[in-house]
């Protein structure tokens, strides 16, 4: 079987197991409208690919530029995520070959920066139905780009970056070079093997993960990150705003006892981690992530009071403990965010957190890039 024969096959899985009713209507409305609004473009003709002899297009173009014929090849999916946008412009440059002055298009819902630029490496044109396009071919140039997305793609990386599946992520980012199989990676992420099979699904969609036959290993850590970072959301919790009279060296030896305390969980974060993992610049509030036990220990060790004299002292007391897996320890005794729990809530926290963000990501995190 050739590999244009297996191309072939799996677009017509992927196009079947991923129907959308009216897409290719969609897509050939939205194609003749960036055809028709060029004046040199005349005689538009559409074949569909239930009215050819199994050609392996979805829609075919013709028309005369300038006096001459020219044809668009069109691949149509419901998926314009990297993973199958990579497969389906290699089916498209060869199915081109079949006729004469033809450009190859993609065509989806939704193409991503990543999925556009793939494209472009290709030599493949694209569009798609939230008004981006690159259609390039003669002498017709024809590009837009618009900054919204479609609901679905929003709702599917903030499914990604939910609290288990947040899990698995910091654990995949620990070890970025790291190969896991499903079961390791669930049993150290303390996740079910199902939410470990959705962010596996999902990272590879994206291209940020590839299967090797030892497991899964991420491939684009930094574009994961980015990504994590563009759609955060703060830990769910009680913020709780405070005031502690201890400072420097004693606050330092209270919070260490606090950490000693049975059950009790605590974390420095944000900028109070920042401190320990790669110092940026010092602020007049400390962050801290306690549990309800961690919390009442807090209150007792740096002898937290009323407001009155203003706060100096930010506690989150999280819904949900999972990120206390994922704490690391700097200085004997002394426990704080991960390097990539902590780049997420200062890149999160104005300006001068982004930079403190951008200074950590530079000198505490080690991956290939």
């Amino acid at each position: 079987m050739t590999n244009f024969t297996r191309s072939a096959i799996f677009n017509q899985m992927l196009k079947s197991s991923h129907s959308v009713e009216g897409l290719e209507a969609g897509s050939e409305e939205v194609l003749r409208g960036l055809l028709q609004d060029v004046p040199a473009i005349r005689n538009i003709e559409v074949q569909h690919e239930h009215s050819a002899k199994d050609r392996g297009f979805d829609l075919l173009f013709r028309f005369e530029v300038e006096g001459r014929p020219h044809t668009l090849v069109c691949e149509v999916k419901s998926s314009g995520q990297p993973r199958y946008v990579r497969d389906a412009v290699h089916y498209l440059n060869h199915l081109a070959l079949q006729f004469d002055r033809a450009t190859p298009v993609f065509m989806a819902p939704y193409l991503s920066a990543q999925a556009r630029g793939l494209c472009r490496d290709a030599g493949v044109s694209y569009a798609d139905l939230e008004g981006n396009c690159r259609i390039v071919f003669d002498t017709v140039f024809i590009e837009r780009l618009v900054a919204t997305k479609p609901a679905t793609e929003k709702r599917e990386l903030k499914s990604l970056f939910k609290p288990k599946s947040a899990q698995v992520l910091r654990r995949l980012l620990r070890e970025p070079s790291r190969v896991w199989k499903v079961v390791d990676l669930a049993e150290a992420a303390d996740v079910s093997l199902g939410h470990v099979s959705n962010v596996r699904r999902a990272l590879l969609d994206r291209d940020w993960a590839a299967v090797e036959p030892d497991g899964l290993r991420l491939t684009a850590p930094d574009a994961l990150l980015d990504h994590w970072r563009d759609n955060y959301e703060p830990p769910a919790g009680e913020r709780i705003q405070a005031y502690t009279p201890t400072h420097g060296t004693s606050f330092t030896e209270a919070v260490r006892d606090t950490m000693r305390e049975p059950g009790a969980h605590v974390a420095l974060a944000a900028n109070s981690a920042a401190q320990w993992l790669a110092p940026y610049g010092r602020t007049g509030r400390e962050h801290i992530y306690a549990d309800k036990l961690g919390w009442a220990a807090l209150r007792r060790h740096l002898e937290v009071g009323p407001i009155a004299r203003g706060a100096n002292l930010e506690i989150v007391v999280l819904k949900d403990d999972g990120l206390f897996r994922d704490i690391v320890e700097p200085a004997p005794g002394l426990f704080t965010t991960s390097p990539v729990q902590t780049y997420l809530d200062l890149a999160a926290s104005g300006e001068r957190g982004r930079e403190a963000a951008d200074h950590l990501r530079e000198n505490g995190l080690e991956w290939p890039r």
